[in-house]
């Protein structure tokens, strides 16, 4: 039988890329870590790691089971949270991975609900793209996530609260107007990734936007906007974050993204998530979200166009 001790300290070899970082991250001796890496090797009868230069990196079977000993790690840890809240040993916590605009503009106010109503109950927060988020949330490192999808769809094995649609505002220096008004202009964006559904509303507009700057923070796209050089679309959500004087928004009706709150297994909830949710539900009331925010009200905080 495999041991949870010798699986997490694995899983945080193959997290943090050595035996040293792990340690300190644990909490543990160099020397204890090495000890059980080597049982676990003598255990599974199986090379887990090999030196390279002053260094280790993990054989093919030392990745496989260190997924697999992230993901047991992470079930027995929210297993153990569950329980505690259960019998009343504390109050619980709750782990949240999520895109940086929703961590900045939504989350404070929720994080603030929850300190108020259940100041026992830890919060942690993991800034992930939507993708990432919900891989630790199967891994079971997470127990709620924050994503968004530009479609109707979400994935069968996750359970999904949709929370609000988030417009998509075309920045520029004129308001009022469209995508095709600036099919001859240079346009700034991010990585492929990134870009994709903007792509796509601009290939439906009938034109193929030419790129002529990639970035991913949105200080920078804005500034860019605002010096004249470019125009680019973004995100209701992340506007709120972050506004450059001297640009304009205008609304791109037939182009949004829907914001949910995803979670693994079967309800109902443990305590310490399901009081997150109620905490980010009354958020989501209290600061309309998914509402355009006046020019003269937007704040001017730091996030990225990738979120």
């Amino acid at each position: 039988m495999l041991d949870i001790v010798r699986l997490r300290i694995l899983a945080a070899v193959a997290a943090h890329g050595s035996v040293t970082k792990a340690a300190k991250h644990l909490k543990y001796s160099q020397p204890a870590v090495s000890h059980h890496l080597a049982r676990l090797e003598a255990e599974t009868g199986a090379r887990l790691l090999q030196r390279i230069g002053r260094g280790i990196r993990l054989t093919p079977e030392g990745e496989h089971l260190a997924r697999r000993a992230a993901e047991i790690v992470g079930r027995v840890d929210t297993a153990a949270a569950e329980l505690s809240a259960m019998v009343g040993l504390r109050t619980g916590r709750v782990r949240v991975a999520g895109f940086q605009s929703a961590l900045a503009a939504l989350v404070p106010h929720a994080a603030a609900t929850l300190r108020q109503d259940h100041p026992g109950i830890e919060l942690h927060l993991v800034d992930a793209h939507p993708q990432v988020a919900l891989n630790l949330l199967r891994d079971g490192q997470v127990d709620a996530a924050l994503v968004f999808r530009y479609d109707d769809t979400t994935p069968d094995d996750i359970r999904t609260t949709h929370l609000f649609d988030d417009p998509m505002y075309l920045l520029s220096l004129e308001s009022g107007k469209t995508l095709r008004d600036h099919r001859d202009s240079a346009w700034i964006a991010g990585c492929e990734n990134c870009r994709r559904e903007f792509v796509d509303a601009c290939e439906r507009a009938d034109f193929t936007p030419h790129v002529a700057y990639t970035s991913d923070d949105v200080i920078v796209q804005q500034a860019l906007v605002a010096a004249g050089m470019g125009v680019t679309t973004m995100p209701g959500l992340t506007l709120r974050t972050h506004r450059a004087p001297g640009i304009e928004a205008t609304p791109l009706p037939d182009l949004r993204r829907r914001v949910y709150l995803a979670t693994y297994g079967d309800p109902p909830d443990p305590p310490a998530t399901t009081a997150f949710i109620t905490a980010l539900q009354h958020a989501v009331q209290q600061t309309r979200p998914g509402e355009p925010t006046p020019p003269d009200e937007a704040p001017n905080r730091v996030d990225q166009s990738s979120t």
